[in-house]
C-alpha cells in the first residue's frame, strides 16, 4: 500500500470508529434515559441492562454503518482539502479514482462486515434483545393499562399440529383476523390440509371463521382430495390472539439462507401477499449491505470536486446528512411499492442502491 493510501485510511478508520461509538452512545443514552422510569418501576438490574444493551449495540452499529462510513470519508478528505492536499494531488496527476481509491475500498470492507455480520451475528442479536424485552421489559404491571396495539400486516407464525399461519390482517385490539390462510403438515412435511378463510373471530375459547374452504390432500391415488365450503365454521386451532402475538415470525431474526428457505417451503401456499413482503424483506437483505459503498461514491466527488481551500468539516458533515437521509428515505419509499405490489420485490430492495450507483457515475463524469 502506497504512503499515501496509508494516510488517507488511516484517518477514515479513526473517523469511523469514533463515529461509530458516538452513535451508539447516543442512542444507549436516549434510549436508556426515556424509559429510566420503567427501569426502576418494574426493577430492572443493571446486570439485565447492561446484558440488554450489549446485545442491541451490535445492531445499532449495523443500521448506522452506513452514515458513519460517509462521515468518516467526507471528514477525511475535508481534512486534506483544508490544507490545499487535494489541490497538491490533482496537481501531480492522481486522477480522481486514485485519490478516491482508500475510502472506495474501505467502504466495500464495510459492506462486507455488515452482509457477514448480518448473516451470522444479527439473528441471534435480534432474538435475544426481544427475548429480554418479552420477558423483563414488558411485563403488564397491575397498574398499567391497556394500550391501544398496532393492527399487523402479514403475520406469518408456526403453530401447533404442524401447521403454518399466514394473515393479511390482525388486530389485536378486537382478536379479529382476515385473509387468512392456514397450512397443516404431515411428519414428512407435505401438505395435508389447507383452510382459506376471508375473516376469523375469536370467541373466547375458540376462533370462528367465516366463508371458509377447507381443502384436505391426499397422497393416494385411491383417495380424492377432498374440499369443503362452510359460511361459518368454528375450528380446531388452539392458539389464542396472545398466542398470534408472541409466537409471529420475526423475519428480522432470520439469516438469508433460513428466509430462502422459508419462502421456498411456502411457495405454493397461496398467501400472496405475504410471499410479496417476504420476497421484498429477502432482496432488501442482500441490498442493505451495499449501501456503505453506493453513498460513499455519492459523496466523494462532492467533496473532492471543489478546488479553493475552505473549511470543509461542517460542510462534510452537511453533505453525509443530506446523502443519508435521502437514501434511506429513497430507500423506505421503494419497500413500500415492493410492499404495495407496485413494483416487483427485487426492484423494489434494489431501486436505492441503483439510483444512487446512477448518480455517482453522472456526478464523477461532471466532476472529472
Amino acid at each position: 500500500m502506497r504512503i499515501l493510501d496509508r494516510y488517507i485510511t488511516g484517518s477514515i478508520i479513526r473517523n469511523f470508529i469514533a463515529t461509530t461509538l458516538t452513535f451508539a452512545f447516543l442512542f444507549i443514552l436516549i434510549d436508556s434515559a426515556s424509559n429510566l422510569d420503567e427501569f426502576i418501576d418494574r426493577g430492572v438490574s443493571m446486570q439485565l441492562l447492561l446484558q440488554y444493551y450489549s446485545w442491541f449495540t451490535p445492531i445499532i452499529l449495523i443500521q448506522t454503518s452506513s452514515i458513519a462510513c460517509l462521515i468518516a470519508v467526507l471528514f477525511a478528505y475535508g481534512g486534506l482539502n483544508n490544507h490545499n492536499e487535494i489541490v497538491v494531488l490533482r496537481a501531480s496527476g492522481l486522477h480522481f479514482w486514485k485519490i478516491a481509491r482508500p475510502a472506495i475500498f474501505f467502504s466495500i470492507l464495510v459492506s462486507a462486515s455488515i452482509f457477514l455480520i448480518n448473516e451470522k451475528y444479527i439473528p441471534t442479536a435480534q432474538e435475544m434483545t426481544k427475548r429480554i424485552q418479552t420477558e423483563y421489559f414488558d411485563t403488564e404491571g397491575p397498574r398499567k393499562k391497556k394500550d391501544y396495539q398496532k393492527i399487523i400486516q402479514n403475520l406469518t407464525f408456526y403453530g401447533l399440529k404442524n401447521r403454518l399461519y399466514f394473515v393479511e390482517k390482525f388486530d389485536p385490539n378486537t382478536d379479529t383476523m382476515k385473509g387468512i390462510t392456514i397450512l397443516g403438515y404431515d411428519n414428512k412435511q407435505n401438505v395435508k390440509e389447507k383452510i382459506v378463510a376471508l375473516k376469523g373471530d375469536w370467541t373466547g375459547i375458540g376462533w370462528k371463521f367465516y366463508q371458509t374452504q377447507i381443502t384436505t390432500f391426499s397422497y393416494d391415488p385411491q383417495e380424492p382430495t377432498k374440499v369443503k365450503v362452510y359460511p361459518e365454521k368454528l375450528v380446531d386451532i388452539k392458539e389464542s390472539p396472545k398466542d398470534f402475538l408472541t409466537q409471529r415470525l420475526d423475519i428480522q431474526s432470520m439469516n438469508i439462507h433460513q428466509l430462502t428457505q422459508y419462502i421456498s417451503r411456502f411457495t405454493n401456499s397461496g398467501a400472496v401477499r405475504a410471499l410479496n413482503d417476504l420476497r421484498v424483506d429477502l432482496y432488501e437483505k442482500v441490498a442493505f449491505p451495499f449501501s456503505p459503498v453506493v453513498i460513499v461514491l455519492v459523496g466523494l466527488p462532492l467533496i473532492l470536486g471543489t478546488g479553493r481551500r475552505r473549511p470543509q468539516t461542517f460542510a462534510s458533515l452537511g453533505i453525509a446528512i443530506v446523502i443519508g437521509l435521502l437514501f434511506y428515505v429513497c430507500n423506505a419509499v421503494g419497500l413500500a411499492l415492493g410492499k404495495g405490489g407496485l413494483f416487483p420485490p427485487i426492484v423494489s430492495a434494489w431501486l436505492a442502491p441503483a439510483l444512487f450507483g446512477g448518480i455517482a457515475v453522472y456526478l464523477v463524469k461532471k466532476k472529472f
